[in-house]
């Protein structure tokens, strides 16, 4: 299988979904994505993400019950395929064994806050 590379934003949104679980559709998705990450995005950005990662295999979608909040409209509900599970723990061991390869104080020390 060929390896599929994703950018920053198609990461942040993958991981979002599989945080939401069963909640996860476009609204969702950009509301969390805003509180979690402290930076503002477009519903249109995060449906286009969604789409290129469910093309790309790493999402499906459904569409769910019709809501009397939404005026009687269905809502596309998003879930983390085994591709799209596959393709995160992948992004994470490597992150973990870069950092992990960091050697002490070689980075400038930063003030957070948490």
């Amino acid at each position: 299988m060929r390896r599929t590379y994703l950018g920053e934003f198609e990461e942040i949104v993958l991981l979002t979904v599989a945080v939401l679980g069963e909640g996860a559709y476009g609204v969702s998705i950009t509301n969390e994505l805003d509180e979690q990450s402290g930076r503002s995005v477009s519903l249109s950005a995060v449906h286009a993400a969604l789409q290129r990662l469910e093309e790309k295999g790493m999402l499906s979608s459904y569409m769910g019950d019709a809501t009397a909040e939404r005026g009687g409209r269905r809502k596309r509900l998003f879930s983390v395929t085994a591709q799209g599970s596959q393709i995160l723990h992948e992004i994470r061991s490597v992150r973990e064994r870069l950092w992990g390869s960091i050697p002490p104080n070689s980075l400038p020390s930063i003030a957070f806050e948490l």
